[in-house]
């Protein structure tokens, strides 16, 4: 027996909720995947902030109609998809899926949306490939733990050289105040 109106509808707003929530979405071909690896491919993007959403074209062309930054996705809307609707880490998620891709050798990717604009398989490797929010954050953090470092030295070198410069003006002023030999 198939869904019911209300069921649709449901689904429907259910893509809508998540669409809303998510900052990209990525379509795969997911023919030949079994039960298990579905599975496996939810956890392993859930972990990251993902969702996998296993749905009928018809209905995700229905959640996306109307909304500018999610119609783009309605060109990937063909065959077995699979939606990646990806909240939080996206270049976690990305990963995540880029293993379990490796490790199944079953799906396909076929193209993505993000702000708006469809993305290639190339360009959502590439994002992917960027360096996640900790790194950035960490690396940040020792940019400025190194110019704080070198302000520090140079605040403590600024009396050091003072002390050393008055020293050295003492130094010769003693000399000068030494009794001078004749030389005759």
């Amino acid at each position: 027996m198939g869904r019911t109106l209300e069921n649709k509808k449901e689904i429907v707003a259910d893509l809508k909720q998540q669409l809303s929530e998510s900052q990209m979405a990525i379509v795969i071909d997911y023919k030949g995947l079994t039960v298990s690896e579905i599975t496996d491919l939810r956890g392993r993007l859930r972990s990251v902030g993902g969702y996998c959403h296993v749905t009928k074209n018809t209905l995700m062309r229905i959640a996306v109609d109307g909304d500018e930054n999610w119609k783009p996705m309605t060109d990937f809307c063909k065959d077995a998809s699979a939606f990646l609707l990806l909240k939080e880490d996206i270049g976690g998620a990305i990963k995540a899926y880029q293993a379990f891709q490796k490790d199944t050798k079953k799906t396909e990717m076929k193209g993505g949306v993000m702000e708006g604009r469809a993305l290639t398989e190339a360009e959502i490797k590439a994002i992917g490939d960027l360096p996640s929010k900790e790194e950035l954050m960490g690396q940040a953090a020792g940019a400025i733990n190194a110019v704080v470092t070198k302000l520090a030295v140079g605040i403590k070198e600024v009396p050091s050289s003072l002390a050393r410069a008055l020293q050295a003006y003492v130094d010769k002023d003693k000399e000068g105040d030494a009794p001078q030999e004749d030389a005759a």
